[in-house]
């Protein structure tokens, strides 16, 4: 499969925030997101073709980790995602996958779904194609994938990327229409930006939502440490 990039970093987003990770970046994407910050993985994806077994021992080659989390671009249209999430299973990794939630598990092993679905923010501008502009609206939210991730047996969580106060009105009516109940500390809310600056003048009021809304404030501690840079 086509992978973009492998490291080990600090998990920078969601509930294992801090936690020594090595990160295997599938590339390739179903989406155009217009704030996309691995433009590498998605826009204009590249990177080296790589077996499942090289993938497991890029992995295995960094001794003290024991969570791994596949990241894209989208992971979930990586033709040997299931194999290899099942191999690094098998190895007795904690397992996140990052998703959009645009295609259903089907099966595949995994401890933590970490679904993203994306808002209205994320439609890419008039600047581009209007074929992906078309196909990106009919994707990006995908109710009965979503419900198949949240009866796929593991754990999870939603993070949504907010850039303005509707933002968090359009969240709150994709999750109603789930028709599930979510305890609103699994749904985190991450201010959308590239910058310190940007993302330290979003946190301000977008952590007072979080407060008076009962969700999950999602600092992104990446962006905080190293900045917007691959490999981190």
């Amino acid at each position: 499969m086509l992978i973009s990039e492998i490291f080990y970093s600090l998990q920078g987003e969601g509930a294992l925030t801090g936690v020594p990770s090595v990160f295997v970046r599938t590339s390739g994407c179903n989406l155009r997101c217009a704030w996309c910050d691995t433009p590498y993985a998605s826009w204009n994806p590249e990177g080296t073709q790589m077996s499942v077994d090289r993938i497991v021992a890029a992995v295995q080659a960094h001794l003290a980790a024991r969570h791994v989390v596949l990241t894209g671009g989208e992971p979930m249209i990586a033709k040997e995602i299931r194999a290899l999430a099942a191999a690094l299973k098998a190895l007795g990794y904690h397992l996140t996958i990052e998703t959009a939630a645009t295609v259903a598990p089907e099966g595949i092993a995994c401890d933590l779904a970490s679904m993203s679905p994306k808002l209205l923010n994320s439609a890419p501008d008039a600047t581009q194609h209007a074929a992906w502009r078309k196909k990106h609206e009919a994707t990006r939210w995908q109710p009965a994938v979503v419900r198949s991730w949240l009866d796929a047996g593991c754990d999870y969580q939603f993070k949504f990327v907010v850039a303005a106060s509707a933002d968090v009105d359009e969240l709150e009516g994709m999750l109603a229409s789930l028709g599930r109940e979510i305890p609103r500390h699994k749904v985190q809310l991450m201010p959308e930006a590239r910058t310190l600056e940007q993302m330290r003048e979003r946190a301000a009021w977008l952590s007072e939502v979080c407060k008076a809304r009962g969700f999950r404030y999602a600092h992104r501690l990446h962006i905080e440490l190293y900045g917007n840079k691959r490999g981190t």
